[in-house]
This record gives C-alpha cells, sequence and structure tokens, in this order.
C-alpha cells in the first residue's frame, strides 16, 4: 500500500513539474550562423576541452525529458507550422545524485536547431534539418508515441552538445483542463489581455480559472498583444506554480487524491520508465534541493512565417558544463 501510494504522489508531482516548465527570456541565435565564432570545444576519450579548460562528464547523474504535447490541427488558436502533435514545453530535469541537487532546463518550442526526420516506423534518419525544436515530435513519421518522444530526445541532446538524457515522460494539454478542474480551479492574476476570448480574463485581474479558461491562458498566443513564445512561457509558469502548490494542498488533505488525479490525466501520460524507478524518482524530489530553472539567452525573431529562437552558444555552453561536467586537473 505504501509504495502504491509512494507512485501515485510520484504522479502527481511529476505532472505538475511538466507544465512547471514556464521559463524566463531565452533570446537565442542558431549555431551553424557562429560557426567560427562559437567557443573552441573538443572531445577526447571521455574528456571536454571548453576554453583551453578541461572537463570530465559526471559519472552520477540523472537526466529526465519531460514533454507537454499539443494537438493543433483542431485548434481556432493554431499558429502551428503544420497539422499533428506537436512538443509545445520543454523541460529536461536534471538529478545529481552526488551533491543531491536537482534543476530544470527549459527549451523554448521555438528554438531552432536539427531535428531528424525518421522513416515510417522510426528505424531510419531518412534526413535532418534545420527546424523548430517542437517539429521534432512530428518529424517521427510514425503513430508510435515512444519513437516520437524518442526524436524528440534526439534532438535535446543534440541541441545540448550531445549531453545524455536517460528517459522522457509526456503528457497531452487535455490534462491541463482536468487537473485544473480536479483541483477545483487554480487563481491568477491575469497578464494578458485575454478579453477577446474571455470577457472575464481582464488583465491586472484576479481570475479562478476553470478548466477550459486555464487551457486557454497557458497555451494562446495567437491574437495577444504579445505573441511571442517568451509571453506564453511566463503564463505558464506562473499558473503551474499555483497549481503545483494546489496539488500538494489537496494530496496533505486526502490520501485518495493522487489516485484521483492518476485516474483523471492518467491516460494523456507516456513514459519509458517502470513504476519502480518513477517511485524512486518522486523520492529523489522530494528529497533533492531544487536549483530552479536555468535559461539559455539569445534571440527571439519571426521567421518567413513563424516564430524562430536562436540559441546563443556561450549561454548553452555554461549550464552544460556547470550541470553536466566536472573540471579536471588543467595544470
Amino acid at each position: 500500500m505504501r509504495y502504491k501510494k509512494n507512485y501515485l504522489k510520484y504522479v502527481a508531482i511529476v505532472l505538475v513539474v511538466l507544465f512547471f516548465i514556464s521559463a524566463f527570456f531565452m533570446l537565442l541565435e542558431l549555431w551553424e550562423r557562429r560557426q567560427g565564432r562559437a567557443p573552441e570545444s573538443t572531445f577526447e576519450d571521455g574528456i571536454i576541452k571548453y576554453q583551453g579548460k578541461k572537463y570530465a562528464y559526471k559519472d552520477n547523474l540523472e537526466t529526465y525529458l519531460v514533454i507537454g504535447l499539443d494537438r493543433f490541427d483542431d485548434s481556432p488558436t493554431s499558429d502551428s507550422h503544420e497539422s499533428g502533435v506537436q512538443a509545445d514545453f520543454i523541460l529536461l530535469i536534471v538529478l545529481d545524485n552526488d551533491t543531491k541537487q536537482s534543476t530544470a532546463i527549459q527549451i523554448n518550442r521555438d528554438t531552432m536547431t536539427k531535428v531528424n526526420y525518421l522513416s515510417v516506423g522510426g528505424t531510419t534518419v531518412v534526413d535532418s534539418y534545420i527546424r523548430q525544436i517542437a517539429l521534432s515530435y512530428n518529424y517521427a513519421n510514425d503513430d508510435n508515441d515512444k519513437i516520437r518522444c524518442r526524436n524528440t530526445k534526439d534532438s535535446v541532446e543534440y541541441l545540448l552538445k550531445n549531453i545524455n538524457i536517460d528517459h522522457y515522460i509526456s503528457v497531452t494539454l487535455d490534462s491541463v483542463a482536468a487537473s485544473c478542474d480536479l483541483v477545483g480551479g487554480v487563481e491568477v492574476t491575469i497578464l494578458d489581455d485575454f478579453t477577446s476570448i474571455d470577457e472575464t480574463m481582464v488583465k491586472g485581474e484576479k481570475v479562478t480559472l476553470n478548466g477550459q479558461q486555464a487551457l486557454t491562458y497557458v497555451r494562446t498566443r495567437k491574437g495577444l498583444e504579445d505573441s511571442t513564445n517568451i509571453a506564453r512561457m511566463a503564463r505558464q509558469q506562473q499558473y503551474m506554480t499555483v497549481l503545483y502548490q494546489k496539488i500538494l494542498a489537496c494530496m496533505d488533505n486526502d490520501e485518495t487524491f493522487a489516485l484521483k488525479m492518476l485516474d483523471t490525466i492518467g491516460e494523456y501520460v507516456v513514459y519509458d520508465s517502470s513504476n519502480f524507478r518513477m517511485q524512486k524518482i518522486a523520492e529523489k524530489l522530494d528529497e533533492y534541493e531544487f536549483m530552479g530553472i536555468r535559461q539559455i539567452e539569445g534571440e527571439s525573431k519571426l521567421g518567413e512565417e513563424f516564430m524562430e529562437f536562436y540559441a546563443d552558444e556561450d549561454s548553452i555552453w555554461e549550464i552544460v558544463i556547470e550541470l553536466f561536467y566536472t573540471p579536471k586537473d588543467n595544470k
């Protein structure tokens, strides 16, 4: 019974962490346009040399990619590049088992990086393109959710200088409305003017969002005064921070709440780990010190048709070196 309760509590927390992937202001620049200007780095025998110093990959890390999915083909607020499911939210959770710390890296869905286009069945890379990372889920060319998740994982690993990602979990945006209604609504101060969509969602006003309003709040950007993904991520962080606290309160007040939440949104979840491993992750998330959400700097700009987010090489390397490497003897 205790095992079951721990596992269910973990599921609830991790699903919220997924949408806790708010992220601040990431302004990026495509690395291929900076060939020759990027900081010097080389790999040899498991050692990386960066700006004249040597670093070794940390031995005792665990990494978990959290993917929030949205299906845009039937959406009246669609701003997608083509129909189908896309990786709308991307968060990498890094657990350092030596320091007993956890850190999250938020990745903007518009980040331009290498995206593989897979063959039917997902067995072969047909081609690779520089595209918005959100498309990595759609470019798997297969209905298998796990193949799509792995393709997104590959793009994130490439963006972050070929670091290793151990596991993934994905959740569809349908779970936003369901989880909001389950906790009885979520109160936020509206950050943008949504009155053209819902007259009760006035900028600056406190509103207790119901499920459909919550989905509108964290999903919409088209038609707003600030239609960038940066503004939307700020709303996502605000909303999910409140939701996280409310779910924890519900679990404290109702021993069966985690089970209710699993029953409500479990159908929207795909992951590649065993239930036992998920329980262990939950224990670590509860035990480890959370060091916050890291953001990549750079530049956001409008492409030929859609927003593009370009990664700054220095910013990426700074995060990668800090979280994934340890200094070697540089004498």
